[in-house]
């Protein structure tokens, strides 16, 4: 998305003065006792030098007054505001309030911010009353793991997430990661991939942090249901790429294969910044027996003074038949990004199968980038 002048958007423009005009609208058509104008002036005030989660929190203040002085009174305003709200970070935003003032008012926030997430995610807005009472808060989240909304669910695997981008450490969960784990157990046939994917990137925290308890959990895990394997798999995808052996088995994955890489290459194998590579590898079976191979590919990334920085790609996860012989390909712009910036060197490239090095091959990345077009 890009703006007037045609460079992309900011994200903290998402809450922008448009923004405020929506949830001023909302509130106005959400009861007399919203004073419009109050909310304009106090969230337009320093907004401009805000990022988006300092925003957030800005406009959740905002609120203060133009609604009641009463939280009750007020909460009454916010969930009638939600519904007139048209993007989710103007909910969260409002969501917020919840967070900011009703600390004090356990079982009313509890079922408000239950109310407010469909609307836009709660998330955030549970982590304060999480560091307040981590046991109690947690105990109404196991209860919303049973809601018919697929919303309410995910939001209590994703609001007691250990690792929540954008949010604030809970010091109980950050000292205990696996606090949650009855909510994960509870989620983990829910049959929204909404949910599932929650599910799977809160277990991709605690591996983080605690590789072996992720590893002997999910081992309890009957696996007869699809949506289940999806969670184990996605939930590993960090110790697969690190060719763990106890990640690879609770896939069905043998850690390393009976196959020989006939060819393993970059094309074109001198690249400049900008350009493109294809990444090929002829691998051959040297098995009697089908095997299930997770194939992967590992760029060793030149760094000033000699060093190297590795990341690992995903390639593809097939099963290949006694003898057969199978051709891979991808192709790879090799672009810098805000979080990896690219230096003019050798960049080594390992072929993975199963977990283990199997060929290695190499790129040189030129001094001068691509020509713009």
């Amino acid at each position: 998305m890009a703006n007037e002048t045609g460079a992309p958007a900011l994200l903290k423009d998402i809450l922008g003065p448009s923004a405020l005009a929506v949830i001023a609208e909302a509130g106005a058509a959400a009861s007399p006792r919203f004073d419009r104008a109050a909310f304009l002036d106090a969230a337009s005030a320093g907004l401009g030098d805000l990022s988006i989660m300092q925003r957030v929190r800005h406009i959740a203040d905002a609120l203060v007054p133009a609604l009641p002085e009463d939280y009750p009174s007020a909460l009454e305003v916010i969930l009638a505001m939600a519904p007139g709200l048209n993007h989710g970070f103007q909910a969260v935003a409002v969501t917020e309030f919840v967070a900011r003032r009703g600390r004090d008012h356990f079982d009313l926030s509890m079922a408000a911010l239950a109310r407010l997430t469909r609307f836009g995610t709660a998330e955030f807005a549970i982590r304060p009353f999480l560091a307040d009472d981590p046991a109690r808060t947690l105990a109404v989240m196991l209860d919303w793991t049973g809601s018919p909304d697929e919303h309410v669910r995910r939001l209590a695997s994703e609001g007691s997430r250990p690792r929540l981008p954008w949010a604030a450490r809970v010091p109980a969960i950050k000292g205990e990661p696996t606090l949650a784990a009855p909510i994960l157990d509870a989620l983990r046939a829910d049959g929204s991939v909404y949910v599932r994917k929650s599910v799977a990137n809160h277990l991709n925290d605690i591996a983080k942090d605690r590789p072996e308890w992720v590893l002997d959990r999910l081992g309890t895990w009957p696996q007869g249901d699809a949506g289940t394997k999806w969670i184990v798999r996605h939930a590993l995808r960090k110790l697969i790429k690190k060719g763990d052996p106890g990640a690879l088995a609770l896939i069905g994955v043998a850690h390393g294969a009976e196959v020989e890489v006939r060819l393993f290459a970059a094309t074109p194998s001198n690249v400049a910044l900008g350009g493109e590579i294809t990444i090929g590898a002829q691998v051959v079976s040297t098995s009697a027996q089908a095997q299930k191979l997770v194939v992967d590919y590992r760029i060793h990334y030149a760094r000033p003074g000699g060093k190297t920085a590795a990341k690992v790609f995903k390639l593809k996860t097939f099963e290949l038949a006694a003898g057969e012989t199978i051709s891979l390909g991808i192709r790879q712009t090799i672009r810098d990004f805000s979080t990896r910036r690219h230096h003019p060197g050798i960049h080594a490239l390992d072929l993975l199968v199963n977990g283990r090095t199997m060929a290695r091959s190499e790129f040189l990345l030129l001094e001068s980038p691509v020509p713009a077009q």
